[in-house]
């Protein structure tokens, strides 16, 4: 499922969670809502094609994936996983959720 949700700083931002209740993506902050639900549906074109997910080692030794749109433009983040097999398992929740997973909006 996708959450639409306002943070602290009043911007609009979504996650996608897992059938657990797990967040396995998560947006950068957006000023208007609109754009925001964009986020969300470029996130359901561009998760069907495993080459838009870019895996990175942190400087801590920790894994993450971001997904990017056709333009190369981040629109999305994982969480930080301890290895590469569990951080390719993450591309592929992601990847079998997001087609199908409903929005929710919680910023009304």
């Amino acid at each position: 499922m996708f959450e639409i949700f306002k943070d602290k700083s009043g911007a609009f931002r979504f996650r996608l969670k897992a059938k657990n209740g797990e967040v396995i993506l998560a947006s950068e902050g957006y000023t208007q809502k609109t754009n925001c639900q964009k986020g969300v549906s470029s996130v359901k074109r561009n998760a069907k094609n495993e080459d838009r997910f870019e895996l990175k080692q942190s400087s801590n030794s920790k894994w993450f994936f971001n997904l990017k749109a056709g333009n190369g433009q981040v629109v999305g983040t994982s969480e930080m996983f301890e290895n590469e097999t569990n951080v390719k398992n993450g591309v592929k929740s992601v990847m079998s959720t997001a087609a199908v997973a409903e929005t929710v909006d919680l910023s009304k």
